[in-house]
């Protein structure tokens, strides 16, 4: 089982543009904001775990 870490960058429309904070990484992730927990804004702390994401 792994654990990533996740900030959200930026949100457009039904996506979110994620960037992982537990490594040394420049690369976005484009994620559907249906698979996100309610609530996120810009600037939120996301873990990923299980296939799940959660606010921090």
């Amino acid at each position: 089982m792994e654990t990533w870490y996740y900030e959200v960058v930026s949100i457009d429309g039904d996506y979110a543009n994620l960037k992982r904070t537990d490594i040394e990484n420049e690369e976005m992730k484009l994620v559907a904001r249906a698979l996100l927990p309610e609530g996120i804004a810009e600037g939120s702390q996301l873990k990923y775990e299980l296939l799940q994401y959660e606010l921090l």
